[in-house]
């Protein structure tokens, strides 16, 4: 089958050279259209060229490298628009600014205080840190740099689901009362992709730790089924997690271990504070800018060793190994 032709008309912008073979050609006296034949150009698109650029208008003759520099600023400048549309915006906005408000609060308040105004925050935004900087430091965390417009949307694409909340998780859980229950957490490095699987046993504080090779919800998912899939069921009741993407599959572990999974609050993190008091452990051995992708498993395997068998003052200074290796043989 034939495709018809588009019949679309496209323009494309004069170059440097087609401007440098004008200058030349008007120095020579060329008509116009000679001019735009020899460019293959419309005889309209020269007559516009030279009328914006007019040897007349400007008390000057027409130079290519000249008219070429003006182009660019032009190119440069038609699309910039003012961000806040008045002084009066700007006077206002300022002045919420220096009360606290977020620009958020001041875009919703300023048609309130003044019907017939508005803005929005994102103008706000923009305005602060392209047009007045000094104003950044009125903001809530005083970012150097304007965060990419969707870059936050874009990192809580994956959701999950069918979360049960930390609320509703049983008293025996959270009174330690009985062995079984775990806490999940990743750490990970500014250097490379790798990240940590920290899961740790609430009660004992008995944890096992294993690289990834990258903070995914199907390598971490993977790593907690081959570690708890190893101890007998009584030993694997429910996990607690945080709401990183990285735990999107918990619904998959539950299938494979048949275990319960629960989750903290939205930025508390501190409802899993075993997991977190290790991390804390574990960074001693590795700090904040380790690169993990150059850490063997052998290494990783000794610090979990040796917190494995270290004295804790919550265990009435025995180890997390003893007191685990005591209630499997005791149940």
């Amino acid at each position: 089958m034939i495709k018809k032709l588009s019949t679309q008309k496209t323009y494309k912008h004069l170059s440097l050279d087609e401007r440098e073979t004008i200058a030349l050609d008007l120095a020579a006296k060329k008509p116009m259209e000679t001019i735009a034949k020899n460019l293959l150009r419309h005889p309209s698109t020269i007559y516009r060229e030279i009328k914006r650029n007019s040897a007349d208008k400007y008390d000057c003759q027409y130079r290519a490298n000249r008219v070429q520099l003006k182009n660019n600023i032009r190119k440069k400048n038609a699309h910039k628009r003012v961000r806040l549309k008045n002084d009066f915006i700007i006077t206002y906005v300022e002045t919420q600014l220096k009360n606290d408000l977020s620009p958020e609060q001041i875009a919703g308040r300023l048609s309130i205080d003044f019907p017939g105004y508005k803005t929005n925050h994102e103008s706000i935004y923009l305005y602060i840190y392209n047009e007045a900087p000094k104003f950044k430091e009125f903001l809530r965390k005083k970012h150097k740099k304007r965060q990419k417009r969707g870059s936050i949307l874009k990192r809580r694409g994956i959701i999950i689901k069918n979360k049960v909340m930390i609320s509703e998780r049983p008293l025996e859980i959270n009174d330690r009362t009985e062995i079984g229950h775990w806490e999940a957490d990743a750490i990970v490095s500014r250097k490379s992709k790798a990240a940590l699987s920290v899961i740790c046993e609430r009660k004992t504080r008995l944890v096992k730790i294993n690289k990834l090779d990258s903070k995914t919800a199907r390598n971490m998912s993977k790593n907690i089924n081959y570690r708890l899939s190893r101890l007998p069921v009584k030993f694997r009741k429910s996990i607690t997690y945080d709401n990183g993407t990285e735990n999107a599959e918990h619904e998959k572990i539950n299938r494979v271990l048949n275990i319960k999974s629960f989750f903290c609050n939205p930025y508390h993190s501190w409802e899993k504070g075993t997991v977190e008091n290790t991390n804390g452990l574990i960074r001693y051995y590795l700090p904040k800018k380790t690169d993990f992708s150059k850490i063997s498993e052998a290494v990783i395997k000794e610090i979990e060793n040796r917190l494995n068998n270290r004295p804790r003052k919550c265990l009435n200074f025995k180890t997390p190994s003893e007191v685990f290796t005591k209630f499997a043989l005791n149940h």
